[in-house]
């Protein structure tokens, strides 16, 4: 699943960005009994799902292609990594005390 980096694109941060505005804006108005400020906080909200579709459209919302060959590789270079600092770590002197 982390290989996926599902969301994690300019376009979805931009769209949850405006939303979670809008959603505030809308929020705060309910609180304020403020009836028009509460539509525009609506509008905002749905200005963010355009928003998001359109940077996604435009291609800000691609996610880069992993092939299956490059995330085993990548697990490989981890494993290596991890063994090389173990032996590292096993290989240090103890003092005595």
């Amino acid at each position: 699943m982390s290989s996926q980096a599902h969301g994690h694109t300019p376009a979805a941060w931009t769209g949850s960005a405006i939303i979670f505005v809008g959603f505030c804006v809308s929020g705060a108005a309910m609180i304020m009994a403020a009836v028009p400020i509460f539509w525009v906080g609506v509008a905002v909200i749905l200005a963010g799902g355009v928003v998001g579709k359109a940077m996604s459209m435009a291609g800000m919302g691609r996610v880069p292609n992993t092939t299956t060959a490059t995330v085993i590789a990548e697990a490989r270079a981890k494993a290596a990594a991890k063994a090389e600092v173990a032996v590292t770590a096993d290989a240090a002197p103890v003092a005595a005390h």
